[in-house]
Protein backbone atom coordinates (compact mmCIF):
# COMPACT_ATOMS: atom_id res chain seq x y z
CA UNK A 1 0.00 0.00 0.00
CA UNK A 2 1.30 3.51 -0.70
CA UNK A 3 2.23 5.99 1.83
CA UNK A 4 0.71 9.43 1.71
CA UNK A 5 2.73 12.47 2.72
CA UNK A 6 1.97 13.66 6.01
CA UNK A 7 1.85 17.37 7.46
CA UNK A 8 2.67 17.72 10.35
CA UNK A 9 1.59 21.24 11.66
CA UNK A 10 -2.13 22.57 12.58
CA UNK A 11 -3.40 25.68 10.79
CA UNK A 12 -5.76 27.79 11.91
CA UNK A 13 -7.14 31.55 10.55
CA UNK A 14 -9.32 34.01 12.68
CA UNK A 15 -12.55 35.21 10.82
CA UNK A 16 -12.32 38.72 9.50
CA UNK A 17 -15.06 41.44 10.49
CA UNK A 18 -16.48 44.68 9.15
CA UNK A 19 -19.00 46.80 8.47
CA UNK A 20 -18.10 48.77 5.06
CA UNK A 21 -17.70 45.43 3.11
CA UNK A 22 -15.63 42.33 3.25
CA UNK A 23 -13.68 40.61 0.04
CA UNK A 24 -12.63 36.95 0.57
CA UNK A 25 -9.97 35.39 -1.97
CA UNK A 26 -7.21 32.90 -2.60
CA UNK A 27 -4.53 35.87 -3.02
CA UNK A 28 -3.97 38.77 -0.37
CA UNK A 29 -3.14 41.11 -3.37
CA UNK A 30 -6.52 40.44 -4.88
CA UNK A 31 -8.45 41.01 -1.86
CA UNK A 32 -6.81 44.08 -1.21
CA UNK A 33 -7.46 45.20 -4.30
CA UNK A 34 -11.15 44.54 -3.95
CA UNK A 35 -11.23 46.41 -0.51
CA UNK A 36 -10.07 49.41 -1.82
CA UNK A 37 -12.90 49.15 -4.96
CA UNK A 38 -15.05 49.19 -2.08
CA UNK A 39 -13.32 51.89 0.08
CA UNK A 40 -13.60 54.13 -3.22
CA UNK A 41 -17.47 53.79 -3.27
CA UNK A 42 -17.39 50.72 -5.47
CA UNK A 43 -20.16 48.09 -4.82
CA UNK A 44 -20.14 44.44 -3.97
CA UNK A 45 -20.35 43.60 -7.68
CA UNK A 46 -17.36 46.08 -8.11
CA UNK A 47 -15.07 44.23 -6.23
CA UNK A 48 -15.72 40.95 -6.88
CA UNK A 49 -14.99 42.07 -10.40
CA UNK A 50 -11.65 44.25 -9.63
CA UNK A 51 -10.44 41.01 -7.36
CA UNK A 52 -10.87 38.66 -10.04
CA UNK A 53 -8.80 40.57 -13.07
CA UNK A 54 -6.37 41.08 -10.34
CA UNK A 55 -6.40 36.97 -9.67
CA UNK A 56 -5.42 36.66 -13.44
CA UNK A 57 -2.06 38.26 -12.68
CA UNK A 58 -1.02 36.99 -8.99
CA UNK A 59 -2.46 33.52 -9.44
CA UNK A 60 -2.77 32.95 -13.42
CA UNK A 61 -2.67 29.19 -13.17
CA UNK A 62 -6.10 28.93 -11.51
CA UNK A 63 -8.02 31.79 -13.72
CA UNK A 64 -7.60 34.67 -15.73
CA UNK A 65 -9.24 36.00 -18.60
CA UNK A 66 -9.05 33.73 -20.97
CA UNK A 67 -11.48 31.35 -18.97
CA UNK A 68 -14.86 31.43 -18.19
CA UNK A 69 -17.24 31.00 -14.96
CA UNK A 70 -20.51 31.94 -12.82
CA UNK A 71 -21.29 34.88 -10.57
CA UNK A 72 -24.37 34.52 -8.13
CA UNK A 73 -25.75 38.35 -7.34
CA UNK A 74 -27.75 39.22 -4.19
CA UNK A 75 -28.96 42.78 -4.90
CA UNK A 76 -30.23 44.03 -1.32
CA UNK A 77 -32.77 46.45 -2.23
CA UNK A 78 -34.64 44.94 -4.30
CA UNK A 79 -33.85 41.75 -2.37
CA UNK A 80 -33.41 39.89 -5.16
CA UNK A 81 -30.38 37.18 -6.82
CA UNK A 82 -29.54 36.76 -10.68
CA UNK A 83 -26.80 34.40 -12.03
CA UNK A 84 -24.24 35.77 -14.76
CA UNK A 85 -23.69 33.25 -16.32
CA UNK A 86 -20.37 33.03 -18.60
CA UNK A 87 -19.02 29.55 -19.30
CA UNK A 88 -17.00 28.16 -21.96
CA UNK A 89 -18.09 27.32 -25.56
CA UNK A 90 -17.30 24.71 -27.82
CA UNK A 91 -15.68 26.53 -31.15
CA UNK A 92 -18.55 26.65 -33.61
CA UNK A 93 -16.28 24.09 -35.99
CA UNK A 94 -16.01 21.81 -33.30
CA UNK A 95 -16.54 18.17 -33.76
CA UNK A 96 -16.01 14.57 -31.42
CA UNK A 97 -13.16 13.81 -34.86
CA UNK A 98 -10.91 16.46 -33.51
CA UNK A 99 -10.85 14.05 -30.65
CA UNK A 100 -10.27 10.18 -31.06
CA UNK A 101 -10.40 8.12 -28.54
CA UNK A 102 -6.85 6.44 -27.82
CA UNK A 103 -8.42 3.37 -25.86
CA UNK A 104 -11.82 2.98 -25.05
CA UNK A 105 -11.43 1.39 -21.54
CA UNK A 106 -8.67 3.75 -20.27
CA UNK A 107 -9.34 6.93 -18.32
CA UNK A 108 -7.44 10.77 -19.67
CA UNK A 109 -4.73 11.66 -17.91
CA UNK A 110 -5.88 14.42 -16.32
CA UNK A 111 -9.10 15.05 -14.07
CA UNK A 112 -12.06 13.34 -16.10
CA UNK A 113 -13.43 10.35 -15.75
CA UNK A 114 -13.66 10.34 -19.97
CA UNK A 115 -11.66 7.82 -22.49
CA UNK A 116 -8.43 8.88 -22.94
CA UNK A 117 -8.14 10.60 -25.89
CA UNK A 118 -5.04 10.53 -28.56
CA UNK A 119 -2.19 12.63 -27.30
CA UNK A 120 -4.56 14.44 -24.76
CA UNK A 121 -5.17 16.86 -27.71
CA UNK A 122 -8.52 17.56 -25.30
CA UNK A 123 -6.28 18.60 -22.48
CA UNK A 124 -3.48 20.56 -23.37
CA UNK A 125 -2.36 22.21 -26.67
CA UNK A 126 -4.74 24.53 -29.40
CA UNK A 127 -7.87 21.93 -29.74
CA UNK A 128 -8.13 22.05 -25.63
CA UNK A 129 -9.44 25.99 -25.82
CA UNK A 130 -12.78 26.86 -25.61
CA UNK A 131 -14.30 29.89 -26.08
CA UNK A 132 -13.35 32.24 -23.48
CA UNK A 133 -16.24 33.85 -21.81
CA UNK A 134 -14.81 35.47 -18.76
CA UNK A 135 -14.49 38.93 -20.14
CA UNK A 136 -18.10 39.08 -21.61
CA UNK A 137 -19.39 37.87 -17.97
CA UNK A 138 -17.98 40.37 -15.88
CA UNK A 139 -18.48 42.86 -18.78
CA UNK A 140 -22.30 42.12 -18.37
CA UNK A 141 -21.59 42.04 -14.57
CA UNK A 142 -20.30 45.43 -14.52
CA UNK A 143 -23.14 47.28 -17.06
CA UNK A 144 -25.84 45.32 -15.32
CA UNK A 145 -24.97 45.45 -11.57
CA UNK A 146 -21.90 47.61 -10.55
CA UNK A 147 -21.84 51.21 -10.22
CA UNK A 148 -18.06 52.43 -10.84
CA UNK A 149 -16.75 52.39 -14.53
CA UNK A 150 -14.90 49.27 -15.80
CA UNK A 151 -11.85 51.12 -16.18
CA UNK A 152 -11.95 51.94 -12.60
CA UNK A 153 -11.75 48.65 -11.82
CA UNK A 154 -9.09 46.72 -13.73
CA UNK A 155 -6.56 48.86 -13.26
CA UNK A 156 -5.04 47.36 -9.93
CA UNK A 157 -4.83 44.58 -12.44
CA UNK A 158 -3.10 46.55 -14.78
CA UNK A 159 -0.50 47.96 -12.22
CA UNK A 160 -0.04 44.74 -11.31
CA UNK A 161 0.48 43.01 -14.71
CA UNK A 162 3.16 45.86 -15.49
CA UNK A 163 5.12 44.94 -11.97
CA UNK A 164 4.11 41.35 -13.00
CA UNK A 165 3.71 37.66 -11.27
CA UNK A 166 5.07 38.26 -7.41
CA UNK A 167 7.66 35.55 -6.80
CA UNK A 168 7.50 34.18 -3.10
CA UNK A 169 8.24 30.19 -2.00
CA UNK A 170 4.52 29.28 -2.81
CA UNK A 171 4.17 30.74 -6.26
CA UNK A 172 7.16 29.05 -7.24
CA UNK A 173 6.32 25.88 -5.83
CA UNK A 174 2.99 26.25 -8.39
CA UNK A 175 4.59 26.51 -11.14
CA UNK A 176 7.42 23.64 -10.38
CA UNK A 177 4.40 21.25 -10.24
CA UNK A 178 3.27 22.60 -13.28
CA UNK A 179 6.96 22.41 -15.39
CA UNK A 180 6.91 19.37 -17.03
CA UNK A 181 3.81 20.20 -19.22
CA UNK A 182 4.53 23.83 -19.80
CA UNK A 183 8.09 23.03 -21.60
CA UNK A 184 6.04 21.48 -24.28
CA UNK A 185 4.81 25.32 -26.01
CA UNK A 186 7.30 28.21 -26.56
CA UNK A 187 5.76 31.42 -25.19
CA UNK A 188 4.77 29.56 -21.97
CA UNK A 189 8.00 28.19 -21.33
CA UNK A 190 10.10 31.38 -22.17
CA UNK A 191 7.50 33.39 -19.86
CA UNK A 192 7.43 31.29 -16.70
CA UNK A 193 10.96 28.89 -17.34
CA UNK A 194 12.71 31.46 -18.66
CA UNK A 195 16.20 29.52 -18.27
CA UNK A 196 14.80 26.02 -18.59
CA UNK A 197 13.74 25.70 -15.21
CA UNK A 198 10.97 27.02 -12.37
CA UNK A 199 11.90 30.42 -10.82
CA UNK A 200 13.01 30.20 -7.50
CA UNK A 201 12.24 32.27 -4.57
CA UNK A 202 14.42 34.70 -2.77
CA UNK A 203 16.31 32.93 0.36
CA UNK A 204 15.87 36.02 2.25
CA UNK A 205 11.58 36.02 1.33
CA UNK A 206 12.03 39.07 -0.71
CA UNK A 207 9.49 39.44 -3.21
CA UNK A 208 10.83 39.58 -7.24
CA UNK A 209 8.35 39.52 -10.82
CA UNK A 210 8.42 37.37 -13.00
CA UNK A 211 7.29 39.36 -16.28
CA UNK A 212 4.03 38.27 -17.53
CA UNK A 213 4.83 39.00 -21.33
CA UNK A 214 2.09 41.27 -23.49
CA UNK A 215 -0.55 40.66 -20.94
CA UNK A 216 -0.11 44.58 -19.38
CA UNK A 217 -0.58 45.80 -22.85
CA UNK A 218 -3.65 44.10 -23.11
CA UNK A 219 -4.94 44.96 -19.72
CA UNK A 220 -4.08 48.28 -20.92
CA UNK A 221 -6.27 48.14 -24.27
CA UNK A 222 -9.35 46.13 -22.32
CA UNK A 223 -9.40 49.50 -19.82
CA UNK A 224 -9.35 51.83 -23.19
CA UNK A 225 -11.28 50.01 -25.45
CA UNK A 226 -13.83 47.33 -23.18
CA UNK A 227 -14.29 44.00 -22.19
CA UNK A 228 -16.18 43.97 -25.51
CA UNK A 229 -12.76 44.21 -27.56
CA UNK A 230 -11.99 40.82 -26.43
CA UNK A 231 -14.83 39.58 -29.01
CA UNK A 232 -14.87 42.20 -31.42
CA UNK A 233 -12.08 44.85 -31.29
CA UNK A 234 -8.89 44.59 -32.63
CA UNK A 235 -7.42 43.18 -29.79
CA UNK A 236 -10.15 40.15 -30.71
CA UNK A 237 -7.95 40.32 -34.31
CA UNK A 238 -5.29 39.68 -32.60
CA UNK A 239 -6.04 36.93 -30.46
CA UNK A 240 -7.58 35.21 -33.36
CA UNK A 241 -4.71 35.47 -35.16
CA UNK A 242 -2.55 34.09 -32.14
CA UNK A 243 -5.07 30.97 -31.79
CA UNK A 244 -5.08 29.80 -35.68
CA UNK A 245 -1.24 30.10 -35.63
CA UNK A 246 -1.26 27.60 -32.92
CA UNK A 247 -3.46 25.71 -34.32
CA UNK A 248 -6.95 26.37 -33.16
CA UNK A 249 -10.41 26.11 -34.39
CA UNK A 250 -11.48 29.35 -32.37
CA UNK A 251 -12.50 31.74 -35.40
CA UNK A 252 -13.45 35.40 -35.23
CA UNK A 253 -16.61 34.68 -35.55
CA UNK A 254 -16.98 32.48 -32.30
CA UNK A 255 -15.64 35.25 -30.24
CA UNK A 256 -18.27 37.57 -32.22
CA UNK A 257 -21.18 34.97 -31.58
CA UNK A 258 -20.67 35.06 -27.78
CA UNK A 259 -22.70 35.60 -25.64
CA UNK A 260 -22.87 35.85 -21.25
CA UNK A 261 -26.41 36.07 -19.68
CA UNK A 262 -28.05 36.55 -16.67
CA UNK A 263 -30.66 33.80 -15.42
CA UNK A 264 -32.24 33.37 -12.12
CA UNK A 265 -30.80 30.81 -9.94
CA UNK A 266 -32.24 27.33 -8.55
CA UNK A 267 -33.88 27.53 -5.50
CA UNK A 268 -34.24 25.50 -2.65
CA UNK A 269 -36.66 26.28 0.28
CA UNK A 270 -34.38 24.17 3.02
CA UNK A 271 -36.19 23.90 6.22
CA UNK A 272 -36.64 27.92 6.83
CA UNK A 273 -33.49 29.04 4.97
CA UNK A 274 -33.70 30.15 1.15
CA UNK A 275 -30.85 28.44 -0.86
CA UNK A 276 -29.74 30.05 -4.23
CA UNK A 277 -27.13 28.18 -6.73
CA UNK A 278 -26.05 28.57 -10.34
CA UNK A 279 -28.29 26.73 -13.14
CA UNK A 280 -28.39 23.29 -14.99
CA UNK A 281 -25.01 23.46 -16.56
CA UNK A 282 -22.86 23.80 -13.22
CA UNK A 283 -23.38 21.53 -9.88
CA UNK A 284 -26.39 23.38 -8.58
CA UNK A 285 -29.26 20.62 -9.28
CA UNK A 286 -26.31 18.04 -7.32
CA UNK A 287 -25.89 20.31 -4.17
CA UNK A 288 -30.14 21.30 -4.54
CA UNK A 289 -30.46 17.13 -4.47
CA UNK A 290 -27.71 16.80 -1.47
CA UNK A 291 -29.40 19.09 0.45
CA UNK A 292 -32.81 17.54 0.16
CA UNK A 293 -31.46 14.03 1.02
CA UNK A 294 -30.01 15.80 3.91
CA UNK A 295 -33.27 17.22 5.09
CA UNK A 296 -34.90 13.78 5.14
CA UNK A 297 -31.87 11.50 6.63
CA UNK A 298 -31.29 14.73 9.50
CA UNK A 299 -34.79 16.12 9.76
CA UNK A 300 -33.65 17.49 12.99
CA UNK A 301 -29.98 18.38 12.94
CA UNK A 302 -28.50 17.76 16.41
CA UNK A 303 -26.35 20.79 18.07
CA UNK A 304 -23.24 20.23 17.02
CA UNK A 305 -22.24 17.83 13.63
CA UNK A 306 -21.67 14.55 15.36
CA UNK A 307 -21.50 11.06 13.99
CA UNK A 308 -24.87 10.28 12.50
CA UNK A 309 -24.60 13.83 10.94
CA UNK A 310 -21.64 13.06 8.91
CA UNK A 311 -23.12 9.56 8.02
CA UNK A 312 -25.63 11.47 6.36
CA UNK A 313 -23.36 13.75 4.72
CA UNK A 314 -22.07 10.90 3.37
CA UNK A 315 -24.97 9.34 2.13
CA UNK A 316 -26.66 12.31 0.75
CA UNK A 317 -23.37 13.06 -1.28
CA UNK A 318 -23.28 9.39 -2.59
CA UNK A 319 -26.86 9.54 -3.73
CA UNK A 320 -26.13 13.52 -5.54
CA UNK A 321 -23.16 11.29 -7.49
CA UNK A 322 -25.24 8.77 -8.36
CA UNK A 323 -28.24 10.92 -9.81
CA UNK A 324 -25.32 13.16 -11.60
CA UNK A 325 -23.74 9.99 -13.49
CA UNK A 326 -27.38 8.55 -14.08
CA UNK A 327 -28.76 11.74 -15.91
CA UNK A 328 -25.78 13.48 -16.83
CA UNK A 329 -22.29 11.26 -17.69
CA UNK A 330 -19.55 9.83 -15.56
CA UNK A 331 -16.84 13.26 -16.82
CA UNK A 332 -16.75 14.49 -13.60
CA UNK A 333 -13.40 16.00 -12.81
CA UNK A 334 -11.16 15.33 -9.85
CA UNK A 335 -8.83 18.35 -9.87
CA UNK A 336 -9.29 21.85 -10.99
CA UNK A 337 -7.47 25.14 -10.57
CA UNK A 338 -10.03 27.50 -10.40
CA UNK A 339 -10.64 30.77 -8.14
CA UNK A 340 -13.47 31.44 -5.80
CA UNK A 341 -14.04 35.39 -4.69
CA UNK A 342 -16.99 35.97 -2.56
CA UNK A 343 -18.11 40.20 -1.78
CA UNK A 344 -20.45 41.80 0.58
CA UNK A 345 -20.62 45.90 0.77
CA UNK A 346 -22.08 47.98 3.22
CA UNK A 347 -25.58 47.99 1.32
CA UNK A 348 -25.79 44.35 2.18
CA UNK A 349 -25.24 42.98 -1.45
CA UNK A 350 -23.23 39.98 -1.96
CA UNK A 351 -21.78 38.02 -5.04
CA UNK A 352 -20.31 34.67 -5.06
CA UNK A 353 -18.26 34.22 -7.95
CA UNK A 354 -16.37 31.35 -9.61
CA UNK A 355 -14.08 31.67 -12.10
CA UNK A 356 -11.52 29.02 -13.75
CA UNK A 357 -9.26 28.30 -16.73
CA UNK A 358 -9.36 24.42 -16.11
CA UNK A 359 -6.45 22.90 -15.26
CA UNK A 360 -3.71 24.57 -13.72
CA UNK A 361 -2.12 26.66 -16.47
CA UNK A 362 -5.50 25.64 -18.73
CA UNK A 363 -4.26 24.19 -22.22
CA UNK A 364 -0.62 25.44 -21.16
CA UNK A 365 -0.85 28.00 -24.33
CA UNK A 366 -0.08 31.44 -23.41
CA UNK A 367 -0.86 33.61 -26.71
CA UNK A 368 2.40 35.55 -27.54
CA UNK A 369 1.10 39.00 -28.98
CA UNK A 370 -1.90 39.35 -26.58
CA UNK A 371 0.27 37.54 -23.24
CA UNK A 372 -3.42 35.68 -22.88
CA UNK A 373 -2.91 32.19 -20.87
CA UNK A 374 -5.76 30.17 -22.38
CA UNK A 375 -8.44 27.41 -20.81
CA UNK A 376 -8.80 23.76 -21.71
CA UNK A 377 -12.32 23.87 -20.95
CA UNK A 378 -12.94 21.39 -24.25
CA UNK A 379 -11.66 18.98 -21.61
CA UNK A 380 -15.48 19.37 -19.42
CA UNK A 381 -17.00 17.45 -22.42
CA UNK A 382 -17.55 13.72 -23.11
CA UNK A 383 -15.24 13.03 -25.94
CA UNK A 384 -17.44 9.97 -27.54
CA UNK A 385 -20.24 11.54 -29.69
CA UNK A 386 -23.87 11.47 -28.93
CA UNK A 387 -23.69 11.76 -25.02
CA UNK A 388 -25.53 14.77 -23.07
CA UNK A 389 -22.05 16.51 -22.55
CA UNK A 390 -20.47 15.09 -25.92
CA UNK A 391 -19.00 17.44 -27.87
CA UNK A 392 -20.95 19.53 -30.50
CA UNK A 393 -20.52 22.64 -32.08
CA UNK A 394 -21.15 26.29 -30.04
CA UNK A 395 -22.26 23.89 -26.62
CA UNK A 396 -21.31 24.71 -23.40
CA UNK A 397 -20.15 21.96 -21.31
CA UNK A 398 -20.96 20.66 -17.48
CA UNK A 399 -19.03 22.54 -14.72
CA UNK A 400 -18.65 21.73 -11.07
CA UNK A 401 -19.15 25.01 -9.89
CA UNK A 402 -21.35 25.69 -8.05
CA UNK A 403 -21.28 29.90 -6.56
CA UNK A 404 -23.66 29.75 -3.73
CA UNK A 405 -26.01 32.84 -1.92
CA UNK A 406 -27.92 32.20 0.94
CA UNK A 407 -30.48 33.49 3.47
CA UNK A 408 -30.88 32.05 7.23
CA UNK A 409 -34.44 31.98 8.81
CA UNK A 410 -33.28 34.76 10.94
CA UNK A 411 -32.62 37.06 7.95
CA UNK A 412 -28.92 36.93 7.83
CA UNK A 413 -27.70 36.55 4.39
CA UNK A 414 -24.46 34.78 3.06
CA UNK A 415 -22.32 33.77 0.01
CA UNK A 416 -20.46 30.68 -0.09
CA UNK A 417 -18.00 28.86 -2.84
CA UNK A 418 -14.95 27.12 -3.55
CA UNK A 419 -12.28 25.76 -5.99
CA UNK A 420 -11.60 22.22 -6.28
CA UNK A 421 -13.14 20.19 -9.34
CA UNK A 422 -15.76 18.16 -8.38
CA UNK A 423 -14.32 18.44 -4.49
CA UNK A 424 -16.34 22.07 -4.94
CA UNK A 425 -19.84 20.37 -4.07
CA UNK A 426 -19.48 18.16 -1.37
CA UNK A 427 -17.54 21.34 0.13
CA UNK A 428 -19.89 24.00 -0.60
CA UNK A 429 -22.20 21.23 0.31
CA UNK A 430 -21.27 20.66 4.30
CA UNK A 431 -20.46 24.60 4.83
CA UNK A 432 -24.08 25.63 3.55
CA UNK A 433 -25.19 22.52 6.68
CA UNK A 434 -22.81 24.01 8.58
CA UNK A 435 -24.23 27.51 8.63
CA UNK A 436 -27.93 26.95 7.92
CA UNK A 437 -28.22 23.89 10.18
CA UNK A 438 -25.69 24.19 13.00
CA UNK A 439 -26.13 27.92 12.97
CA UNK A 440 -21.92 28.20 12.72
CA UNK A 441 -20.68 31.38 11.91
CA UNK A 442 -17.96 31.59 9.04
CA UNK A 443 -14.79 31.16 11.15
CA UNK A 444 -16.39 28.19 12.85
CA UNK A 445 -17.18 26.55 9.38
CA UNK A 446 -14.32 27.43 7.29
CA UNK A 447 -12.66 25.40 10.15
CA UNK A 448 -15.01 22.58 11.14
CA UNK A 449 -13.76 19.34 9.66
CA UNK A 450 -15.48 18.01 6.11
CA UNK A 451 -15.29 14.79 4.31
CA UNK A 452 -15.15 13.92 0.54
CA UNK A 453 -17.46 11.72 -1.71
CA UNK A 454 -16.23 12.74 -5.20
CA UNK A 455 -18.34 10.36 -6.95
CA UNK A 456 -18.09 6.56 -6.51
CA UNK A 457 -15.23 5.53 -5.72
CA UNK A 458 -13.45 6.05 -1.58
CA UNK A 459 -14.57 8.32 0.93
CA UNK A 460 -11.99 11.18 2.28
CA UNK A 461 -11.59 12.28 5.91
CA UNK A 462 -9.95 15.16 7.12
CA UNK A 463 -7.61 13.81 9.83
CA UNK A 464 -8.89 16.06 12.39
CA UNK A 465 -12.37 14.72 12.67
CA UNK A 466 -13.32 13.43 16.11
CA UNK A 467 -12.35 9.44 16.62
CA UNK A 468 -16.00 8.58 16.82
CA UNK A 469 -17.07 9.92 13.72
CA UNK A 470 -14.24 8.76 11.56
CA UNK A 471 -14.78 5.23 12.95
CA UNK A 472 -18.30 5.44 12.01
CA UNK A 473 -17.13 6.58 8.83
CA UNK A 474 -14.89 3.57 7.95
CA UNK A 475 -17.33 0.90 9.44
CA UNK A 476 -20.01 1.78 6.71
CA UNK A 477 -17.10 3.10 3.85
CA UNK A 478 -14.60 0.44 4.15
CA UNK A 479 -12.75 2.11 0.68
CA UNK A 480 -11.22 5.59 2.48
CA UNK A 481 -8.50 7.55 3.05
CA UNK A 482 -7.37 10.25 6.03
CA UNK A 483 -5.66 12.75 4.69
CA UNK A 484 -4.70 16.77 6.02
CA UNK A 485 -6.20 19.45 4.74
CA UNK A 486 -3.03 20.25 3.84
CA UNK A 487 -1.70 23.05 1.42
CA UNK A 488 -0.95 20.73 -1.91
CA UNK A 489 -2.02 18.79 -2.61
CA UNK A 490 -5.42 19.43 -1.46
CA UNK A 491 -8.41 16.62 -1.11
CA UNK A 492 -11.42 19.04 0.08
CA UNK A 493 -11.29 21.84 -2.23
CA UNK A 494 -10.36 25.66 -1.06
CA UNK A 495 -13.71 27.47 -0.12
CA UNK A 496 -14.41 30.92 0.61
CA UNK A 497 -17.30 32.44 2.55
CA UNK A 498 -19.19 35.22 3.75
CA UNK A 499 -22.05 35.75 6.65
CA UNK A 500 -23.94 39.01 7.29
CA UNK A 501 -25.79 40.11 10.06
CA UNK A 502 -27.49 43.53 10.82
CA UNK A 503 -24.84 45.62 9.27
CA UNK A 504 -22.18 43.41 10.27
CA UNK A 505 -20.26 40.90 7.63
CA UNK A 506 -17.75 38.22 8.75
CA UNK A 507 -15.57 36.47 5.93
CA UNK A 508 -13.50 33.50 6.34
CA UNK A 509 -11.14 31.78 3.41
CA UNK A 510 -9.45 28.70 2.84
CA UNK A 511 -7.28 28.24 5.84
CA UNK A 512 -4.43 26.16 4.64
CA UNK A 513 -3.17 28.63 1.66
CA UNK A 514 -0.05 31.22 2.89
CA UNK A 515 -2.24 33.65 0.04
CA UNK A 516 -5.50 33.05 0.67
CA UNK A 517 -6.87 36.44 2.57
CA UNK A 518 -10.00 38.35 3.96
CA UNK A 519 -9.74 41.93 3.49
CA UNK A 520 -12.34 44.62 4.91
CA UNK A 521 -12.96 47.78 3.52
Amino acid sequence: MPISAKEQWLLSKPAITGQNGLVASQHYLASDAGAKILQMGGNAVDAAIATGLMLGTVEPWMSGIGGGGYMTVYQAKQNRVQIVEFGMQAPLTSSPADYPLADEGTNASDSFNWPAVTNDTNIHGPLAVAIPGYLKGIGLASQAFGSLPFSKLIEPACQQAELGLPLDWYSCSKINQLARGLRQYKTTTETYLSDGLPPAAHAEGLLSYLPLGSLATTYRQIQAEGPESFYTGTLSQKIVQDLNNAGSKISQEDLNQYQAVITDPLFLRYREHDFYVSGELTAGPSIIHALTRLNSLMPQPPDTPDENSYLAFAESLYSSYENRLLNLGAGQGHSGNTSHICCTDQEGNMVSLTQTIMSGFGSRIMLPDSGVLLNNGMMWFDPRPGGPNSVVPGRKPLCNMCPVVGRKSNGDWFALGACGGRKIFPAVFQLASFIMDFNMDAGQAAHQPRIDVSGTEMLSMMSDLPENVADLLKSHYPEHRVRANGVSPNLFALPQLILQSEGQAQGACFIPSPHAKVSAA
